[in-house]
């Protein structure tokens, strides 16, 4: 039997009632793919606008034809959905838009009003935008602030405040703490970005609380202070369990045990990981380095074919984004998932995550330089370098189909996955 997964096929976005709806931050297949697909992962039909109806980095979501996707959507599934696409057009333009605040809250009226029409739950998220490009942080603090007095109103179900990249000397850790003392109980205010959409997804759709159990490679190093948040390991593991519908147990039963590799031998790392698994459910976030998974962890954890039994895996990311996806993925994933579904998906993030973060990338990146990656020759070196990992065993075994540089850039890929 032949499953394949391709990007968002029509096994997701299959247009029918009962269909659940994401708006992502942008058309990176980090924010606007992998959530559908975690969303998606019990077998339901997922919606996300098509990646031309999104922002890139040169130009934002254009907000009529947003409204008008969203106004065509079924309406009896909760709204997950990135505030800052509407207000400014994506991640990108919130940082330096030159739309006023009122402007921005104008471009936010049809979630209000998509709310008011149906009366389903709206699960949102804004950033904080990230320094040193941030250009008027004075009228995005308005714009979360009038946030803030949507979800006293009842707007959204639950609202969640997040900051982006903050790296030392950033003001987001302030202002995050500012907004804290002022939030209903219906906001969550925290470190994070790329990840979120997907752990509202979780908690739409799988609101139960779970326990989770952390255990990390390194717990020393766990106390330290992680780059682009401004705290501690131990604190964003928690901020990112709660908001993917988990609460953190240290003893007692567990429905989950997440490990986070944050350093130390990966070997031991795998073999602990290999040991977990005997016991129960487990997720892996491999958090070591920014934007690069581990290959020798990941090496051996595939020898010993245990990559395949994992409730989720992040490795693509910040230490937030890694821990997000992974708890989002692994929360959904314990409500029951098509089988299908979730080896495809854990396949495709063992492509992304190790594969293209830790071994294409970098071959990609030598043989072609960035300012030429844009090109029908940078496109095609992609999938030639990229073939070279593949097939890849997980439950089934997965040939790449296609590949490409959505944004021009090495930084992400995207790729069609055939497994049988």
């Amino acid at each position: 039997m032949i499953r394949r997964l391709s990007l968002l096929s029509g096994l997701l976005l299959a247009a029918c009632a009962g269909a659940q709806t994401l708006v992502p931050l942008d058309s990176r297949p980090a924010t606007r793919v992998l959530p559908a697909l975690i969303a998606g992962v019990d077998g339901g039909k997922v919606q996300v606008p098509p990646a031309d109806l999104l922002g890139n980095a040169e130009r934002g979501a254009d907000p009529a034809a947003l409204t008008a996707w969203l106004n065509a959507q079924p309406t009896d599934q909760p709204l997950i959905a990135a505030l800052d696409t509407f207000a400014y057009g994506g991640l990108v333009q919130s940082r330096n838009s030159p739309l006023t605040a009122q402007e921005a809250l104008a471009r936010l009226q049809p979630v209000r009003d998509w709310q008011a029409r149906t009366r389903q739950p709206v699960y949102a998220f804004i950033t904080l935008p990230r320094e040193p490009d941030a250009t008027d942080r004075a009228r995005n603090l308005a714009v979360v602030r009038e946030m803030l007095q949507w979800a006293r109103d009842g707007v959204f179900k639950e609202l969640h405040v997040t900051w982006d990249d903050a790296l030392p000397g950033s003001p987001a850790p302030a202002e995050g703490a500012e907004l804290s003392k002022e939030a209903p109980a219906n906001v969550r205010v925290y470190p994070g970005a790329d990840e979120v959409l997907s752990m509202l997804a979780a908690r739409a759709l799988a609101p139960a609380e779970r326990a989770v159990r952390v255990e990390y490679s390194d717990p020393a190093k766990a106390q330290q202070v992680i780059k682009y948040e401004g705290i501690p390991l131990t604190q964003s593991t928690v901020n990112h369990a709660q908001a993917s519908s988990f609460r953190v147990v240290d003893s007692g039963p567990a429905d989950l045990t997440l490990f986070v590799y944050n350093g130390g031998d990966p070997r031991q790392a795998a073999i602990r990981i290999s040991a977990l698994l005997r016991r129960g459910p487990v997720a892996v976030a491999d958090v070591a380095q920014v934007n690069l998974g581990n290959p020798r962890l990941w090496t051996d954890l595939a020898t010993l074919r245990q990559h395949a039994n994992l409730r989720a895996l992040a490795a693509w990311g910040t230490p937030g984004n890694n821990l997000g996806t992974a708890l989002a993925h692994a929360r959904l994933a314990l409500e029951g998932a098509d089988p299908f579904r979730q080896d495809a998906l854990l396949a495709r993030e063992y492509a992304n995550d190790v594969i293209y973060s830790a071994e294409v990338r970098a071959a990609l990146r030598k043989a072609i330089p960035e300012a030429e990656l844009n090109t029908p020759a940078g496109q095609a070196k992609l999938l030639d370098l990229a073939r070279n990992y593949f097939p890849l065993r997980v439950g089934l075994t997965y040939r790449l189909e296609d590949a490409s540089l959505p944004w021009g850039r090495s930084f992400e890929w995207d790729f069609d996955l055939e497994g049988k």
